[in-house]
C-alpha cells in the first residue's frame, strides 16, 4: 500500500495517529488523579485535554481518509477500515464524556467517565495493534538525505527502489 500524504516516504497518518492517542491518555492520567481526590483543577485539565484529543483525532481522520481513497480491496482494505473505525470508537467515547462534562461547572470527571475512558483506551490499543500491522504492509522506498542529495549518489549506498506489491 503506498500513501499519497507521506515524508521522505513515509506515511503521514500513523505519525499523526500518536498525538490523539496520546493525548487521550494523558487526559485520562488526569481524570484518574482527579476521581482519586486529586486537586479539582485536574479534572478541567483532564476536560481539556481531551478536547485536544479529539481535534488532532479529526485531523488524523482526514489524512486517514485521504490515504483509504486509494486502497485496493483485499486484506489491506480491510485492515484500514478496522483501523479507521476502531480509531473512531476510541475518539466517539471520549466525545461523549466531553459532552457530558461540557455543562458541568467543574468539568471534573466522574468514576463512571473515568472508566468509560479506560474502555476506550483499551479500544485504541487494538488501533495501535492494526497500525502496527498496517505499518508493515506499507512499501518501504528510502529517499536519499543528507549529503546524498547533492550528487549522485555513490555505489554501494542504502538507497533504494521497491516495486509495488501485489495485494
Amino acid at each position: 500500500m503506498q500513501s499519497r500524504l507521506r515524508v521522505q516516504g513515509h506515511p503521514i497518518q500513523p505519525m499523526l495517529v500518536t498525538f490523539p492517542f496520546g493525548l487521550f491518555v494523558c487526559a485520562a492520567v488526569f481524570d484518574l488523579a482527579d476521581v482519586a481526590g486529586g486537586p479539582a483543577f485536574l479534572g478541567e485539565v483532564g476536560y481539556w485535554t481531551a478536547v485536544a484529543a479529539l481535534v488532532a483525532a479529526g485531523l488524523t481522520t482526514v489524512a486517514g481518509m485521504v490515504d483509504l481513497w486509494d486502497v485496493r480491496a483485499g486484506r489491506t482494505s480491510r485492515t484500514v477500515l478496522m483501523f479507521n473505525l476502531v480509531n473512531a470508537v476510541m475518539a466517539a467515547l471520549f466525545l461523549l464524556s466531553c459532552l457530558i462534562r461540557a455543562s458541568a461547572p467543574q468539568r471534573g470527571a466522574t468514576g463512571v467517565l473515568l472508566a468509560a475512558e479506560l474502555v476506550a483506551l483499551a479500544v485504541g490499543a487494538v488501533g495501535v495493534a492494526l497500525g502496527a500491522r498496517l505499518m508493515q504492509q506499507f512499501d518501504r522506498v528510502t529517499e536519499p538525505s543528507g549529503f546524498e542529495t547533492f550528487g549522485d549518489v555513490p555505489a554501494g549506498s542504502t538507497v533504494e527502489i521497491a516495486r509495488p506489491r501485489p495485494y
